[in-house]
């Protein structure tokens, strides 16, 4: 069963990007190296509840 999250950067909190998760083969939260707008950087991107 796939669930939309929203993941926001680690450093200035924006939440940039939104994807699907298979819940039933990830359970715990998803973190991705992304690039943020706001910062102007790569960084560290997890999933918000």
């Amino acid at each position: 069963m796939n669930k939309k999250v929203i993941l926001a950067c680690a450093e200035c909190s924006s939440r940039n990007y939104s994807t699907n998760k298979n819940v039933s083969t990830q359970p715990s939260r998803l973190e991705v190296r992304k690039y943020c707008k706001t910062c102007g950087k790569h960084t560290l991107h997890r999933e918000t509840k």
